[in-house]
């Protein structure tokens, strides 16, 4: 049975496709009027750009849709991997302008913060979300209990970090929050230890997506760019890359 589209009050909605690829895994997550009716999910350091289209195409088997049904799009925007990123966005892009529909972006903070959330459910602190750079400083957020952003994203080392930070207590969440955990022991800040494996889920990307989309205002969507929070590795090669005589 075609899961397309669901009634919420007197409105229809359509799926929401979510696409993840900013971390250690790519993942997808169609959503029907707040709930996820098919996911996939793969852990992989390369070949983000492979599997993605084959996890899209299973997910919407699963539910029955196709991509003609798809009401809107979303896409992780980073920080995290410069080629993962890329490639989410373009497929997005991509799929967002052939069917001409809206495309939703989701910073990996955002994502991340909204999965530790549900898993510490109780918790009434703030969440610090700090995410692994591949070098020896961390990316790091804090939002509110309320979901609200209290800093700019920003790349800075634990040392720094951490004089910056304030009072806790923290909810510590993202795959580098052991990182700053001997930091907090040392200045005595009070902190929840992490829970999850911190990398990001399709599903929360596509939670917050929905709450951001309105149907009826689609054009109001701010344009969707990647979030980089430093220049990226490689480097121009000597003489532009020309061959040498």
């Amino acid at each position: 049975m075609r899961a397309a589209s669901r009634t919420r009050g007197s409105e229809t909605m359509p799926p929401l496709l979510a696409i993840d690829c900013a971390g250690p895994a790519c993942s997808v997550a169609l959503a029907v009027a707040g709930d996820i009716e098919a996911s996939r999910s793969v852990c992989l350091a390369r070949g983000h750009a492979e599997v993605l289209m084959p996890l899209i195409a299973d997910a919407l088997a699963e539910s029955g849709a196709a991509f003609r049904d798809i009401g809107c799009f979303a896409v992780t925007v980073g920080p995290g991997s410069f080629t993962g990123i890329r490639t989410a966005i373009a497929t997005a892009r991509g799929l967002a302008l052939a069917l001409s529909r809206p495309l939703v972006g989701v910073t990996t903070f955002e994502a991340v913060a909204v999965g530790a959330r549900r898993a510490a459910a109780e918790s009434g602190a703030d969440c610090l979300v700090l995410l692994d750079t591949r070098r020896a400083d961390l990316y790091a957020q804090r939002f509110a209990p309320d979901g609200a952003a209290r800093t700019l994203p920003v790349a800075m080392m634990p040392e720094q970090l951490v004089s910056t930070i304030g009072a806790g207590p923290l909810l510590l969440a993202g795959d580098a929050a052991a990182s700053l955990v001997p930091h907090l022991d040392e200045r005595g800040i009070a902190f929840e230890r992490p829970v999850g494996d911190g990398f990001v889920n399709a599903a929360d990307v596509a939670g917050i997506a929905a709450e951001r989309w309105d149907s009826r205002n689609a054009g109001d969507l701010p344009p969707v760019r990647p979030l980089y929070l430093r220049a990226p590795d490689a480097t121009r090669p000597p003489a532009g890359g020309r061959l040498r005589p």
